[in-house]
C-alpha cells in the first residue's frame, strides 16, 4: 500500500488538555491581584506592576509571562507589559464589558466540585446540588453579582427587540430566578413604563435589591421570595424572562415552569429564554456540551437543551410563534408568545 498522506497522530492535544486548567487559574490570579486593572492606565514594567499591586515579583513574572503566551498581554523588547484589545475590553474589572466574573470563582466555587467528576459520573448525582435552596442559596448569593456583565449585553438586546418605547400603558415584567436582576434592569432602563417583579430565593434577593439600587431603579421593582414552582407569580404580565435557569431545573421541572409562566402572562405576552444551547444531535457547540457536564457536577437533574427541545416544551404549554433572536451571548435568545 502507498504511504498515507494523512498527518501523523501525535499526543500534542492530549498534552495540552493535561494543562487545560492552567489558563483559568492564571486569569483568576491576575484579576485578584489587579494586573489588568493596573495595566489599563498604560504599559508598565514588571517592577511598576509589582509596586502598584503589592504582589510578589516572582508570582507576577510567572503569571504575566503566561498571559503573554496566551495572547492576553503583550510584551515588547523593553520588557513593558501591556493589555491587548481583548483583555482591555473584557478583563478590566471597572469596564462595562468585563467578563471575568465567572473566572473569579474558579478556585473557590467551581473547581472543588469538578474534582469529584469521576464519582459523579458513576452515581449520576453531586453531593450538594446548587439547584436546591438548602445547598444552593449561599452559592448563588456569592455568584450572581459577578456574572451580571455576562448577561447584560443580551438583556439590552432583548430590551431593544421588545421596544417598550411605544405606547403609554404600564408594562409588567416577570423576572424569574432574577439573580443580580440583570434582565429586569435592562428592560426597566429601556422604558419608564416598565415595572419588574423579581422572583428568587430569599438568600439571593438581597443581591438583586443591591444591584437594582445601584442602577437607581428601586421604585420600579417588586420582590417575591420563593422557589420557582411554589412562588406566586401574579397575573397579566407582558413579559417573563428566564435568564439561564432551565439548564438547572431539568426537563420535567422546566416543562412545569413554562406552563406556570404561561398562566402568569397576559394574552399577547412574551416569554424570553436565555440558555447555553446545543444542537439537536448534541455534538456541539462545545460551550453547550461543556455546560451540560457543569450541570452534571452541580445539579441533581440539570442539562443543556437544543432549541428544538425547548420549542417543543413551549408548544406543549400553549405558546405560539417560537423564534430566536441573535444576541451577544453564546446562544440566541428564544422568544415565544401567549395567544
Amino acid at each position: 500500500m502507498p504511504p498515507s498522506s494523512a498527518s501523523p497522530v501525535t499526543p500534542e492535544r492530549i498534552q495540552q488538555f493535561a494543562w487545560g486548567y492552567v489558563p483559568s487559574f492564571v486569569l483568576e490570579a491576575a484579576m485578584h491581584n489587579r494586573v489588568f486593572d493596573v495595566l489599563d492606565a498604560g504599559a508598565k514594567t514588571l517592577a511598576e506592576v509589582q509596586a502598584a499591586t503589592g504582589a510578589s515579583t516572582r508570582g507576577l513574572r510567572a503569571i504575566m509571562n503566561a498571559l503573554v503566551g496566551l495572547g492576553l498581554l503583550a510584551k515588547n523588547a523593553e520588557d513593558l507589559y501591556a493589555l491587548t484589545p481583548e483583555s482591555s475590553t473584557f478583563l478590566v474589572s471597572f469596564k462595562p464589558g468585563f467578563m471575568g466574573g465567572l473566572i473569579l470563582h474558579t478556585s473557590s466555587q467551581l473547581v472543588p466540585k469538578w474534582l469529584h467528576l469521576s464519582k459523579i459520573v458513576a452515581t449520576g448525582k453531586p453531593d450538594a446540588p446548587v439547584n436546591q435552596e438548602a445547598t444552593g442559596g449561599d452559592f448563588f448569593h456569592q455568584f450572581v453579582a459577578d456574572i451580571f456583565p455576562m448577561s447584560y449585553p443580551s438583556a439590552q438586546t432583548l430590551a431593544r427587540t421588545l421596544n417598550f418605547n411605544q405606547g403609554e400603558k404600564p408594562v409588567s415584567v416577570l423576572d424569574l430566578a432574577a439573580g443580580s436582576g440583570v434582565w429586569g434592569i435592562a428592560l426597566a432602563q429601556s422604558s419608564e413604563r416598565v415595572h419588574v417583579t423579581a422572583v428568587d430565593w430569599p438568600e439571593v434577593l438581597p443581591v438583586t435589591r443591591s444591584t437594582v439600587d445601584r442602577f437607581n431603579l428601586k421604585d420600579r421593582f417588586t420582590y417575591v421570595a420563593g422557589d420557582l414552582l411554589s412562588a406566586d407569580f401574579g397575573k397579566e404580565h407582558a413579559v417573563a424572562t428566564l435568564g439561564h435557569i432551565l439548564h438547572s431545573e431539568g426537563a420535567e421541572r422546566s416543562r412545569k415552569l413554562l406552563a406556570k409562566v404561561f398562566d402568569a402572562l397576559a394574552s399577547g405576552g412574551t416569554i424570553a429564554i436565555a440558555e447555553f444551547l446545543v444542537d439537536a444531535s448534541r455534538t456541539g457547540p462545545l460551550t453547550g456540551l461543556f455546560f451540560a457536564v457543569n450541570m452534571l457536577v452541580n445539579t441533581d437533574c440539570g442539562d443543556t437543551y437544543s432549541f428544538e427541545e425547548i420549542a417543543g416544551w413551549l408548544t406543549e404549554a400553549g405558546y405560539v410563534n417560537t423564534r430566536t433572536v441573535a444576541s451577544p451571548g453564546p446562544s440566541p435568545l428564544i422568544l415565544a408568545d401567549k395567544p
